[in-house]
């Protein structure tokens, strides 16, 4: 398993170091290729650390720019981009998260009427389709919580376009089981491979892919090599980009949330936090090592709050904030922006100010601008 538990910063540190120092320099040449189970990753598993901020997305980009130059980091530091840019392109499409919500209460409404769709869905799962290899991931996310990310291509693709599953389930399936679970990464790749984020470009696992890039040789039979992409009547339209809150002077509470947990690099200007509070919200599908994750990062995240600002520093309780302003890291669209309190003054680090912007369409306008975020 590339993830032990608990999640905390120094652990995420440490898996950094040990790519950059290992399979790192392999990275563009190596990625595609699953290994399998029991197997060093040819990618940096470092998802689950970066889903919650426990390490950042810049620092994670600049330690590669270090360890390899520009030319030998480059293919990397374009896939750490692709978290920045489907935040990005979730906070300008939000109704790509509330669709998906509605999208899945429908389908599992579907799966209480229609006992054929309900044996295909409880079969994949649980990892008894008789499909090589899909069954195995699906018993490898269930028991590890975590899936190579090209595999996580195919097994969406087989989801929808050969087991004819709606895509929805299938995001709920990964959000429940996924240590590295994240409302904008997860809806949007499901999106994506259906056909959806980029309309009539979908995904299609095929055998000799499969075949060439899994170490185990999987081989799988009566994959839908041919589908056509899904549709939809109405896709999420463009919302402006709400803008951020500025810190004010004097002594305010610092909420942290699982979308950040990395308070200590936070640009708070002047003020000066007296108090800090962890809010905890899990998504709704989350199983118990999910949760259980969750709440050890941000358990490590307050004792390195609580040492960096030198006050009290604990789970949020009624009248945490002592009548203080509260201010908190940019929840991104997900259960912790719904969960914030009224009136919380919400900070956008200049890392997504300025990337967020060029995340409203494709990637391409984004990756475009890589060099001039990280040199500029």
């Amino acid at each position: 398993m590339p993830h032990p538990l608990p999640l905390t910063r120094d652990a995420g540190l440490a898996a950094l170091a040990a790519f950059l120092d290992g399979p790192g320099a392999d990275y563009a040449a190596a990625r595609n290729t699953d290994r399998g189970r029991g197997e060093t990753p040819t990618t940096s598993a470092l998802s689950p650390y970066l889903r919650r901020r426990l390490v950042t997305e810049e620092e994670v980009a600049r330690a590669a720019l270090h360890a390899y130059g520009d030319e030998g980091a480059e293919k990397f530091v374009s896939e750490v981009f692709w978290r920045t840019y489907f935040k990005g392109h979730l906070e300008t499409h939000p109704a790509a998260w509330t669709g998906y919500r509605e999208g899945r209460d429908a389908a599992r409404a579907r799966l209480d009427a229609e006992p054929g769709l309900r044996r295909i869905h409880d079969r994949a799962i649980a990892g008894e389709t008789g499909i090589d290899g899909f069954d195995a991931w699906a018993r490898q996310l269930v028991e590890e919580g975590w899936l190579h990310n090209h595999t996580r291509m195919w097994f969406a693709s087989i989801w929808i376009f050969t087991l004819r599953l709606p895509w929805e389930l299938g995001a709920a399936f990964f959000l429940a089981h996924l240590l590295d679970g994240d409302p904008a990464s997860n809806t949007l790749s499901w999106r994506w491979v259906a056909g959806l984020h980029t309309r009539g470009k979908h995904y299609l696992a095929r055998r000799d892919n499969i075949r060439r890039y899994t170490s185990k040789g999987y081989d799988p039979n009566g994959l839908d090599e041919d589908a056509d992409s899904l549709d939809e009547a109405t896709p999420p339209r463009e919302a402006p980009l709400a803008r951020a809150d500025a810190p004010p002077a004097g002594e305010v509470a610092l909420l942290l949330h699982l979308d950040d947990l990395n308070p200590e690099s936070l640009d708070l200007g002047p003020a000066r936090v007296t108090r800090v509070g962890g809010l905890v919200v899990h998504a709704e599908e989350a199983v118990a090592r999910v949760r259980e994750a969750d709440t050890a990062a941000m358990a490590d995240a307050l004792s390195r709050a609580g040492a960096h600002f030198r006050c009290p520093a604990a789970p949020v309780s009624e009248g945490w904030e002592e009548g203080l302003p509260v201010v908190t890291a940019w929840a991104p669209v997900g259960p912790s922006a719904d969960a914030l309190p009224a009136g919380c003054l919400r900070l956008r680090r200049d890392w997504d100010e300025r990337a967020w912007p060029r995340a409203n369409r494709g990637y391409s306008r984004l990756r475009s601008a890589i060099p001039t975020m990280l040199h500029g």
